[in-house]
């Protein structure tokens, strides 16, 4: 059984044409399912839809063997922890307390966070690289390390599940890496599966190559074009078809990497 299914899934806003439709999917423990495709095409209302945020207009999404609408949010929050792509900072709480409230579904409404969450979210901190942050505060970060304790708060839940939408859309060039290294070490230590979107083409690439259960749905008008390993699906063929644009897959070393060109005009 699929640790989480979507079958013939379908949203829309109102009397609007639909954002997507019929799409299908599983995603078994240990691996990751990575959504790839241009702006507008539907991934952040797929990825709300798998959290329940939005309600499909048509299909289900299953999560263990239960239709996701069955299960109450503490409950959820066993199964499934979810780092947005974007999020708001409103009050002054240290770093420490945001990670914390990652244990929170775990604690009844009268009881505080301990020593176990304490550890929990300071061991969370030090896999982003940010436990000497645990004292600033979350209204001071810059959007990155914003970005990273978000990171922080999500491991901390120890969910079956994890859903990044754009995980690395604020982060240098350094910090990328360091969440692309998190991640290979989640599903391969841990074994923990992971939805991501992502417009980094050549992520995909560095996972696989890092020897991580991946597939890629390669996503646009609403459809899953095709879904597969990378190799499969991110072909120069298939990102001139959906992107528009010319590029080289270069396997130099046994290892593939996307080289951008040119826009098709």
């Amino acid at each position: 059984m699929a640790l989480l299914q979507v079958d013939s899934a379908s949203f829309k806003y109102q009397a609007k044409k639909p954002v997507f439709d019929k799409i299908s999917f599983e995603v078994d423990s240990g691996e990751i399912f990575c959504i790839i495709g241009p702006n507008g095409c539907g991934k952040t209302t797929l990825i709300d839809c798998l959290l329940g945020i939005n309600k499909l207009k048509g299909g289900n999404v299953i999560v263990k063997g239960h239709l996701l609408d069955t299960y109450k949010p503490k409950k959820l929050a066993e199964k499934i922890a979810y780092v947005p792509q974007n999020h708001q900072s409103t009050f002054p709480y240290t770093v420490l307390d945001i990670v914390m409230m990652g244990c929170t579904h775990g604690l009844n409404v009268f009881k505080a966070p301990g020593d176990l969450e304490i550890s929990k979210a300071r061991e969370a901190l030090k896999k982003v690289g940010l436990l000497s942050f645990e004292e600033r505060l979350y209204t001071e970060l810059s959007g990155g390390e914003l970005q990273l304790v978000l990171i922080a708060r999500a491991l901390t839940q120890e969910s079956e599940i994890l859903i990044m939408d754009e995980p690395t859309a604020h982060l240098d060039f350094r910090h990328e890496l360091s969440v692309m290294e998190i991640i290979a070490e989640l599903v391969k230590k841990r074994g923990l599966s992971i939805v991501m979107t992502t417009h980094f083409l050549n992520q995909a690439f560095y996972l696989e190559n890092s020897g991580v259960p991946i597939r890629v749905a390669l996503m646009n008008h609403g459809k899953f074009e095709i879904i597969g390993n990378p190799a499969d699906v991110l072909t120069e063929e298939n990102l001139k078809s959906v992107f528009r644009i010319i590029t080289s897959v270069s396997d130099e070393h046994d290892r593939k990497v996307i080289i951008p060109l040119k826009n098709v005009r």
